[in-house]
């Protein structure tokens, strides 16, 4: 065991109780009843398989997080051409939906609820991960280098998408959402932030087309729509959630009309009656996030803008997320809290100090280092007892 590892295991406990927080009330999302508001953000780990199949060690990192009101699980790609990095999961043959069978099952004998993260990569992707090269609305490489198996390389210019290529990635999303509940999952959370595909569809600097998938922000906002129309149709509105990450420039977004493109596309969505919808980067101070409350009819995760890359906060986004729930929102998701604190919910709920957050490299390495290892508060007083009864 590492320095870093015993002092984590050896840190202090607290015991005074949190003050009283909407977080940890009951809530509802469809069918499901959530124990409390807490919902552990999608996160890649990159702890799949070179082929997309989920690994036995995934189902013992969620099910470890299974207390939290839901988990949203890491991006999983529709299809061979929307992967994105090395080892990511895939949701598109039976190898996947049997890999995830075994987390799901994992994670509802821990008294877990679940939902998949369904995710095309667009431009974000590589021949060296896929074997393929990537597809996007347009020309327009990523401005960055790009992880592959033999360390970061440029990315390339992706293929611009043909009208039947746009088709047939509708209907993958549609495909894979039906493997998602073959799978286990209560549900699909569609991905459209983040620069990833459907953000790119969104995006002025993304989207040069001159088709009806381009242009005005009706043109832009149709993929999006017709991604999340089929998902619906697939497995119900009540089974689907769709994430948006407004003005948030990862992967070197530029929307260009922010107060234009997510209020028209809210306004597209909101008559299907989705199960949630999830805003990235969310501050209650932020005019568009008033909006979308206002906009926005059914349950509304809100992921608090903390700071990235810089310190995390000590109490792990708890004060951002109550005044999220303050400023109108309904559930909040929390992604780098629930990495480190497998008891995130209850450190939380009791004032308990929390895991420090380990270096960014360990985040997709593999393994179990920085994974499955962070203690929970059980563990923590297990090797603090027997320290002090060697002491004596």
């Amino acid at each position: 065991m590492t320095e870093y590892a015993w002092r984590d295991e050896a840190a202090p406990i607290g015991t005074g109780p949190s003050q009283v927080s909407r977080l940890f009330e009951p809530a509802e999302l469809g069918d499901l009843r959530l124990p409390n508001r807490l919902v552990m953000a999608p996160m890649s780990r990159n702890r799949a398989a070179a082929d997309g199949v989920p690994e036995p060690i995934m189902a013992t990192y969620y099910a470890q997080r299974a207390s939290a009101g839901l988990i949203i699980a890491e991006a999983a790609t529709p299809n061979a051409v929307g992967q994105t990095y090395p080892n990511i999961p895939a949701i598109y043959d039976q190898a996947h939906v049997a890999g995830w069978r075994q987390v799901t099952d994992a994670v509802h004998a821990a008294g877990g609820r679940m939902f998949l993260q369904v995710q095309h990569g667009g431009r974000v992707g590589h021949p060296d991960n896929s074997g393929l090269t990537p597809i996007a609305p347009s020309a327009v490489p990523l401005p960055d280098t790009i992880v592959t198996p033999s360390g970061r390389q440029s990315a390339v210019v992706p293929q611009p998408m043909s009208l039947r290529e746009i088709d047939a990635t509708v209907a993958d999303f549609a495909a894979a959402a039906r493997n998602a509940i073959a799978a286990g999952f209560a549900g699909v959370e569609v991905h459209a932030a983040n620069g990833y595909l459907l953000h790119q569809f969104l995006a002025q600097n993304t989207n040069h087309r001159n088709d009806a998938y381009g242009g005005p922000v009706t043109g832009r906002i149709r993929f999006a729509v017709e991604v999340a129309q089929a998902v619906t149709e697939a497995i119900g509105a009540d089974r689907v959630g769709v994430r948006i990450s407004p003005a948030v420039p990862v992967n070197g977004m530029d929307e260009g009309d922010t107060d234009n493109i997510y209020p028209a596309l809210i306004d597209a969505l909101a008559p299907a009656g989705l199960a949630y919808l999830h805003v990235v980067f969310a501050s209650p101070d932020q005019p568009l996030f008033r909006t979308i409350r206002d906009m926005w009819p059914g349950t509304l995760i809100a992921n608090p803008a903390l700071p990235w890359p810089g310190p995390f906060p000590a109490d792990g986004g708890k004060d951002k997320g109550e005044q999220l729930l303050a400023a109108g929102a309904d559930l909040i998701s929390l992604g780098r809290g629930f990495l480190a604190n497998p008891d995130l919910v209850q450190r939380l709920r009791t004032g308990a100090p929390l895991n420090p957050l380990r270096e960014e490299g360990m985040f997709y390495t593999g393994g179990e280092t920085g994974y499955t290892d962070y203690p929970a508060l059980t563990t923590a007083r297990h090797r603090a007892g027997t320290l002090q009864h060697a002491a004596i």
